[in-house]
Protein backbone atom coordinates (compact mmCIF):
# COMPACT_ATOMS: atom_id res chain seq x y z
CA UNK A 1 0.00 0.00 0.00
CA UNK A 2 1.17 3.54 -0.68
CA UNK A 3 0.80 6.68 1.39
CA UNK A 4 -0.80 8.57 -1.50
CA UNK A 5 -3.99 10.43 -0.65
CA UNK A 6 -5.46 13.16 -2.80
CA UNK A 7 -2.70 15.20 -4.42
CA UNK A 8 1.05 15.26 -5.09
CA UNK A 9 1.35 18.32 -2.84
CA UNK A 10 -0.31 16.61 0.09
CA UNK A 11 1.55 13.35 -0.54
CA UNK A 12 4.92 15.13 -0.53
CA UNK A 13 4.23 16.72 2.86
CA UNK A 14 2.95 13.44 4.29
CA UNK A 15 6.03 11.58 3.04
CA UNK A 16 8.31 14.16 4.62
CA UNK A 17 6.45 13.98 7.93
CA UNK A 18 6.47 10.18 8.03
CA UNK A 19 10.19 10.13 7.24
CA UNK A 20 10.84 12.56 10.09
CA UNK A 21 8.60 10.54 12.41
CA UNK A 22 10.54 7.37 11.64
CA UNK A 23 13.58 8.97 13.24
CA UNK A 24 11.82 8.95 16.63
CA UNK A 25 13.27 5.48 17.19
CA UNK A 26 16.76 6.98 17.08
CA UNK A 27 16.02 9.60 19.73
CA UNK A 28 16.93 8.95 23.34
CA UNK A 29 14.07 9.00 25.83
CA UNK A 30 14.04 12.40 27.51
CA UNK A 31 15.21 12.80 31.07
CA UNK A 32 12.49 12.76 33.69
CA UNK A 33 11.43 16.20 34.94
CA UNK A 34 13.09 17.29 38.21
CA UNK A 35 11.59 15.59 41.22
CA UNK A 36 9.91 12.82 39.19
CA UNK A 37 10.93 9.17 39.46
CA UNK A 38 8.45 7.88 36.86
CA UNK A 39 6.63 9.35 33.85
CA UNK A 40 3.30 8.60 35.52
CA UNK A 41 4.18 11.28 38.07
CA UNK A 42 4.81 13.94 35.43
CA UNK A 43 2.14 16.46 34.55
CA UNK A 44 0.83 16.71 31.00
CA UNK A 45 2.73 19.98 30.57
CA UNK A 46 5.98 18.39 31.78
CA UNK A 47 5.55 15.51 29.35
CA UNK A 48 4.75 17.89 26.50
CA UNK A 49 7.94 19.85 27.18
CA UNK A 50 10.06 16.71 27.50
CA UNK A 51 8.80 15.17 24.25
CA UNK A 52 8.71 18.42 22.25
CA UNK A 53 11.05 16.97 19.60
CA UNK A 54 9.29 13.58 19.32
CA UNK A 55 6.61 13.00 16.70
CA UNK A 56 4.88 10.14 18.58
CA UNK A 57 2.72 9.56 15.46
CA UNK A 58 0.07 7.09 14.47
CA UNK A 59 1.20 4.46 11.98
CA UNK A 60 0.64 5.05 8.25
CA UNK A 61 -1.82 2.12 8.25
CA UNK A 62 -3.82 3.68 11.08
CA UNK A 63 -3.78 6.99 9.23
CA UNK A 64 -5.18 5.41 6.09
CA UNK A 65 -7.86 3.69 8.15
CA UNK A 66 -8.87 7.03 9.66
CA UNK A 67 -8.92 8.57 6.20
CA UNK A 68 -11.26 5.84 4.91
CA UNK A 69 -13.55 6.04 7.96
CA UNK A 70 -13.77 9.81 7.63
CA UNK A 71 -14.58 9.58 3.93
CA UNK A 72 -17.25 6.97 4.70
CA UNK A 73 -19.17 8.68 7.52
CA UNK A 74 -18.70 12.26 6.21
CA UNK A 75 -18.52 13.93 9.66
CA UNK A 76 -19.26 17.61 10.02
CA UNK A 77 -17.04 17.84 13.09
CA UNK A 78 -13.95 15.75 13.84
CA UNK A 79 -12.22 16.18 17.19
CA UNK A 80 -8.63 15.08 17.75
CA UNK A 81 -6.93 14.89 21.13
CA UNK A 82 -3.15 15.09 20.64
CA UNK A 83 -2.04 16.90 17.47
CA UNK A 84 1.71 16.43 18.01
CA UNK A 85 3.38 17.37 14.68
CA UNK A 86 0.15 16.71 12.79
CA UNK A 87 0.56 13.35 11.02
CA UNK A 88 -2.85 12.06 12.07
CA UNK A 89 -4.32 15.53 11.63
CA UNK A 90 -3.21 15.54 8.02
CA UNK A 91 -5.00 12.25 7.29
CA UNK A 92 -8.19 13.60 8.89
CA UNK A 93 -7.92 16.97 7.16
CA UNK A 94 -7.32 15.31 3.79
CA UNK A 95 -10.47 13.24 4.25
CA UNK A 96 -12.79 16.12 5.16
CA UNK A 97 -11.27 18.19 2.35
CA UNK A 98 -11.91 15.38 -0.14
CA UNK A 99 -15.44 15.03 1.24
CA UNK A 100 -16.04 18.67 0.39
CA UNK A 101 -17.26 19.52 3.90
CA UNK A 102 -16.37 19.12 7.54
CA UNK A 103 -13.93 20.59 10.05
CA UNK A 104 -11.18 19.07 12.18
CA UNK A 105 -10.75 20.54 15.66
CA UNK A 106 -7.49 19.36 17.20
CA UNK A 107 -5.73 20.27 20.42
CA UNK A 108 -2.05 20.28 21.41
CA UNK A 109 -0.35 21.34 24.62
CA UNK A 110 3.01 22.16 23.00
CA UNK A 111 3.05 25.51 21.21
CA UNK A 112 6.12 24.36 19.28
CA UNK A 113 4.35 21.29 17.93
CA UNK A 114 1.15 23.18 17.19
CA UNK A 115 3.08 25.71 15.09
CA UNK A 116 4.88 22.95 13.19
CA UNK A 117 1.60 21.13 12.56
CA UNK A 118 -0.01 24.32 11.25
CA UNK A 119 2.86 24.88 8.83
CA UNK A 120 2.64 21.32 7.49
CA UNK A 121 -1.15 21.40 7.09
CA UNK A 122 -0.95 24.70 5.22
CA UNK A 123 1.88 23.39 3.04
CA UNK A 124 -0.25 20.36 2.17
CA UNK A 125 -3.16 22.57 1.16
CA UNK A 126 -5.59 21.32 3.82
CA UNK A 127 -5.03 23.90 6.55
CA UNK A 128 -8.39 25.59 6.06
CA UNK A 129 -10.10 22.42 7.25
CA UNK A 130 -8.31 22.46 10.63
CA UNK A 131 -8.62 24.50 13.82
CA UNK A 132 -5.71 23.95 16.20
CA UNK A 133 -6.41 24.73 19.86
CA UNK A 134 -3.29 25.19 21.99
CA UNK A 135 -3.51 24.26 25.65
CA UNK A 136 -4.92 21.73 28.09
CA UNK A 137 -7.38 19.51 26.21
CA UNK A 138 -9.80 19.43 29.14
CA UNK A 139 -10.10 23.20 28.73
CA UNK A 140 -9.69 23.72 24.99
CA UNK A 141 -12.18 21.02 23.98
CA UNK A 142 -14.87 22.13 26.41
CA UNK A 143 -16.08 24.70 23.91
CA UNK A 144 -16.42 22.43 20.87
CA UNK A 145 -19.97 22.50 19.54
CA UNK A 146 -22.20 19.47 19.07
CA UNK A 147 -22.72 17.27 17.20
CA UNK A 148 -19.32 15.54 17.07
CA UNK A 149 -19.30 12.57 14.70
CA UNK A 150 -15.68 11.39 14.84
CA UNK A 151 -13.11 11.50 17.64
CA UNK A 152 -9.45 10.49 17.60
CA UNK A 153 -7.81 10.00 21.00
CA UNK A 154 -4.04 9.99 20.59
CA UNK A 155 -2.77 12.21 23.39
CA UNK A 156 -1.44 11.24 26.82
CA UNK A 157 -3.05 7.92 27.66
CA UNK A 158 -4.12 8.75 31.21
CA UNK A 159 -6.24 11.58 29.80
CA UNK A 160 -8.12 9.56 27.17
CA UNK A 161 -11.02 8.66 29.48
CA UNK A 162 -11.40 12.19 30.92
CA UNK A 163 -11.33 13.69 27.41
CA UNK A 164 -13.86 11.18 26.12
CA UNK A 165 -16.18 11.83 29.06
CA UNK A 166 -15.88 15.56 28.40
CA UNK A 167 -16.97 15.03 24.79
CA UNK A 168 -19.69 12.41 25.37
CA UNK A 169 -22.58 14.87 25.85
CA UNK A 170 -21.79 16.25 22.40
CA UNK A 171 -21.37 12.96 20.53
CA UNK A 172 -23.89 12.28 17.79
CA UNK A 173 -25.62 8.88 17.96
CA UNK A 174 -23.40 6.50 16.01
CA UNK A 175 -20.33 8.72 16.38
CA UNK A 176 -17.05 6.87 15.95
CA UNK A 177 -14.30 7.10 18.55
CA UNK A 178 -10.83 5.84 17.60
CA UNK A 179 -8.11 5.40 20.22
CA UNK A 180 -4.50 4.62 19.32
CA UNK A 181 -1.85 2.49 21.05
CA UNK A 182 -4.28 0.10 22.74
CA UNK A 183 -1.56 -2.53 23.21
CA UNK A 184 0.13 -0.20 25.71
CA UNK A 185 -0.49 -1.02 29.37
CA UNK A 186 -1.38 2.62 29.99
CA UNK A 187 -4.53 2.17 27.86
CA UNK A 188 -6.03 -0.48 30.18
CA UNK A 189 -8.38 1.96 31.93
CA UNK A 190 -9.61 3.31 28.59
CA UNK A 191 -10.31 -0.17 27.23
CA UNK A 192 -12.14 -1.11 30.43
CA UNK A 193 -14.27 2.00 29.95
CA UNK A 194 -15.36 1.59 26.32
CA UNK A 195 -15.65 -2.21 26.51
CA UNK A 196 -18.12 -1.99 29.39
CA UNK A 197 -21.56 -2.22 27.68
CA UNK A 198 -23.05 0.04 30.35
CA UNK A 199 -20.95 2.94 29.02
CA UNK A 200 -22.89 3.08 25.77
CA UNK A 201 -20.35 1.89 23.21
CA UNK A 202 -20.03 -1.02 20.82
CA UNK A 203 -16.36 -1.50 20.16
CA UNK A 204 -13.74 -3.58 18.35
CA UNK A 205 -9.92 -3.59 18.29
CA UNK A 206 -8.26 -3.12 14.92
CA UNK A 207 -4.78 -4.66 14.39
CA UNK A 208 -2.65 -1.79 13.06
CA UNK A 209 0.82 -1.50 14.63
CA UNK A 210 0.16 -0.73 18.33
CA UNK A 211 -3.58 -1.26 17.89
CA UNK A 212 -6.53 1.02 17.29
CA UNK A 213 -9.81 0.65 19.20
CA UNK A 214 -12.80 1.65 17.06
CA UNK A 215 -15.91 2.37 19.14
CA UNK A 216 -19.37 3.56 18.15
CA UNK A 217 -21.38 5.67 20.57
CA UNK A 218 -24.90 4.27 20.81
CA UNK A 219 -26.20 7.09 22.95
CA UNK A 220 -27.70 4.55 25.36
CA UNK A 221 -25.95 4.48 28.75
CA UNK A 222 -26.57 1.81 31.36
CA UNK A 223 -28.27 -0.65 29.00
Amino acid sequence: MTNTLASPRLDEVLGRMLAAASRDDDLDEPALPPGRTDWSQATAAERADAFADHYIPISPEAGRLLYVLTRAIRPRTVVEFGTSFGVSTLFLAAAVTDNGSGQVVTTELSEQKAAAARASLDAAGVGEAVTILVGDALETLSGVSAPIELVLLDGWKDLCVPVLRLLEPKLAPGALVAADDITHATMADYLDYVRNPARGYVTVPFPVEDGLEISSWTGTVGA
